[in-house]
């Protein structure tokens, strides 16, 4: 009995040590031990310049913080994310963020994360949800107002644009992924924009996927089914980028034969306008690293934070492209 009852009160030492070890990497909603927040990071993907800017601007602003970021590539899968996001809940990280491949699709994970204790920052991309509670925030760009500020400028610019000079403006658009926000969004902002101009529509819309090679081989198709094609409206540089190679292809001249619209304003995209090969550009900024770790910080802390936090962006023309490229930091 004796020999039992010391073997039973030895026992209890370990198993402390264990239940303390298995907990001591991280505490769901809270911090490490020693401080230090673990964030888990579910990205879209590596589509394009725009999304590398933005992974490079989150993993150097968590380094630089001394923010420990388990990062993951869904390569715009939304399963793949999914997956990440139920891993992070797994590993009992303090906070989870992550930029939906889609907007529906996401009520149970979150709310597996909310069970668990552990808050959701959306960055870039909304979610469609009616449960808003199921994320802290969302930071990100007003990817209508993009899409309005690009329909805008070729209302303010129709006549240039009609290059064939019949009277009408045939725009052809190349959409990002289906069922993502800003597919979705910038599409309805331009269109709610050049309602104000008869003389100005959409004669095919078709997804590129928000990557230059997507947007090259849309725009290819595009030359072939549509007659007297006078704009291109990307939803991203990539895309408008792409169409650039399709339509020197075919022997015409982007930005004179064709007037070319895009969003986002990256390095390569800003010297196509610089070039005069694009003629407008809507900037849509992927440097969110920064406010993101601040906001993280803020939320852990338990302080309140905005339901939605914009992104300030602007534009640029031909012009204004060739006097900012140099110091251009994505």
């Amino acid at each position: 009995m004796l020999k039992k009852t010391l073997i039973a009160v030895s026992a209890i030492p370990l198993t402390t040590l264990a239940l303390t070890s298995c907990g001591s990497d991280s505490a769901a909603g809270g911090t490490d031990d020693d401080g230090t927040i673990t964030m888990g990071f579910a990205q879209v993907g590596a589509e394009s310049g725009w999304r590398t800017a933005n992974t490079k601007s989150i993993q150097e602003t968590a380094e630089a913080e001394g923010i420990d970021l388990k990062f993951s590539d869904a390569q715009q899968k939304q399963e793949n994310q999914i997956k990440a996001i139920r891993s992070y809940i797994q590993q009992k990280v303090d906070i989870i963020a992550f930029s939906p491949v889609v907007e529906t699709g996401w009520d149970t994970v979150l709310l597996e994360a909310k069970r668990a204790g552990i808050p959701v920052i959306l960055t870039d991309r909304a979610v469609d949800s009616e449960d808003t509670s199921l994320y802290e925030t969302f930071l990100g760009s007003d990817f209508v107002l993009e899409g309005e500020k690009a329909g805008e400028w070729l209302v303010e610019n129709a006549a240039e644009a009609d290059v064939d000079g019949d009277g009408d403006v045939n725009v052809v658009e190349l959409q990002g992924t289906t069922g993502a926000a800003p597919a979705i969004d910038r599409k309805t902002g331009f269109e709610s924009a050049i309602a104000a101009d008869d003389s100005i529509s959409i004669g095919a819309s078709q997804t590129g996927d928000f990557t230059r090679d997507g947007g090259k081989k849309v725009m290819e198709a595009f030359l072939k089914s549509e007659d007297g094609i006078d704009v291109v409206f990307a939803h991203n540089d990539d895309m408008g980028l792409g169409a650039i190679e399709a339509i020197e292809a075919a022997g015409l001249t982007p930005g004179k034969d064709v007037k070319i619209i895009t969003i986002d304003a990256v390095k390569d995209g800003m010297a196509a306008l610089a070039e005069g090969k694009i003629s407008f550009i809507v900037e849509c900024n992927p440097l969110l690293g920064p406010q993101l770790m601040d906001l993280a910080k803020k939320v852990l802390a338990g302080e309140e934070v905005p339901e939605r936090v914009v992104t300030e962006e602007t534009t640029f023309t031909q012009e204004q492209a060739k006097e900012v490229l140099p110091e251009r930091q994505y």
